[in-house]
């Protein structure tokens, strides 16, 4: 049988750098994305004799995709394996492409899109530096429904700096009134080295405290249900059959090949790739490279890769590929505070335990044990 596995796709630019972003994306007007293209495709290429058959889903990240010319896109979509009726998806971010270009998108096979919209309060908008206007994002979100694309999602940030739960509300009675079929949910993180970090550090931006936090989580979490949408990971948010199949992979602990600057891939070896993290380097040497994780890495890292999806870790899974578990008296500590279950063998979060998902995950990575301690 051939494997199940998806292709990332790192595309490295943006007009300009967000104050809380710490991808690797580089400013320039001099995007070559012919020369990325070429070189998306010879990294593939090293690449496919670790991979069986066609991919069930691509997906187009960043950076700003929707900043490459449809022709480009296009080239990819036609250069990479893909099986019949594979999901494609392209982030888009409002104000970077038009709607000939959307149109021009879709004729080349992108069936699904990612919308960067995160906020429609100007003002955070300004403060994120996003490089949109609300005007451009209604413009966007007015034009989805013209396009034929067989799903979209919308990216929702929340935590804002001096952000209120009325200001959520707000964002929430918006986006349903669009009613898109996926939203991915992110609460606002302060990277290392990022603008936003330098201005807390200084005193000089303030975010929502930890009670504020949970209270803006739950609300959205439960607007979200009540609207019909399915949690089936801790930040991804679907409508019956819209689940993001790039999404699932990546948190069910499936295979995919990462091309492009920085990207990361899991292999069906059980290896992890990176590729050159410089764009220049990168171009060069566009081939991701491969390291094998040692059995500890290894169970941290299917640990991490599996319990933020609503399906859980397989313990049975774990020992199987690691040699390593988790202890019962851990589990059973976790559980009688309602943050986890176990369910035919997985390990699940609890409604309680999803907000708090990433202390989890480290507390049972800190407590993993060998099953053969010799």
């Amino acid at each position: 049988m051939p494997d199940d596995y998806g292709i990332y796709v790192h595309t490295p630019w943006c007009k300009s750098r967000c104050p809380y972003c710490a991808f690797n994306v580089f400013v320039s007007e001099n995007r070559d994305f012919q020369g990325w293209a070429d070189a998306v495709i010879a990294g593939w290429k090293t690449s496919s004799t670790q991979f069986n058959g066609d991919a069930h889903s691509l997906y187009f990240g960043g950076g700003t995709p929707s900043l490459a010319p449809p022709a480009v896109i296009q080239k990819l979509v036609q250069a990479l394996p893909l099986a019949p009726r594979a999901e494609v998806t392209v982030e888009v971010n409002p104000g970077s492409i038009d709607k000939a270009g959307l149109d021009r998108f879709v004729q080349a096979g992108v069936n699904r899109l990612s919308l960067g919209i995160q906020t429609f309060n100007q003002a955070h908008a300004r403060r994120l530096g996003r490089g949109h206007t609300i005007e451009q994002a209604h413009t966007l979100l007015a034009e989805i429904p013209t396009l034929g694309v067989q799903s979209w999602s919308f990216d929702l940030i929340f935590a804002l700096p001096e952000q209120t739960l009325e200001e959520v509300e707000d964002d929430l009675d918006t986006l349903l009134e669009y009613q898109p079929p996926h939203v991915s949910l992110y609460g606002l993180t302060i990277e290392p080295g990022t603008p936003f970090e330098h201005a807390q550090s200084q005193g000089k931006l303030f975010t929502p405290d930890s009670s504020t936090w949970r209270s803006m989580y739950d609300r959205i979490v439960d607007r979200l249900t009540h609207a019909g949408f399915e949690r089936y990971e801790v930040s991804n948010f679907a409508m019956p059959g819209h689940r993001g199949q790039h999404n699932e992979r990546v948190w069910r602990g499936g295979h995919y090949a990462g091309l492009g600057p920085g990207a990361h891939g899991y292999l069906p070896s059980g290896d992890r790739t990176i590729s050159a993290y410089d764009l220049k380097d990168w171009m060069l040497a566009p081939t991701p490279l491969a390291e094998t994780p040692s059995k500890p890495e290894a169970a941290a890292d299917f640990i991490l890769s599996t319990l933020r999806h609503v399906d859980g870790t397989s313990l049975q899974q774990l020992y199987q590929l690691t040699e390593f578990r988790i202890p019962d008296r851990v589990t059973q500590t976790l559980a009688a505070h309602g943050l986890i279950t176990t369910v035919q063998g997985h390990i699940q979060l609890t409604h309680a335990g999803f907000p708090i998902a990433d202390g989890i995950v480290r507390e049972l990575i800190d407590r993993l044990e060998p099953t053969d301690p010799t």
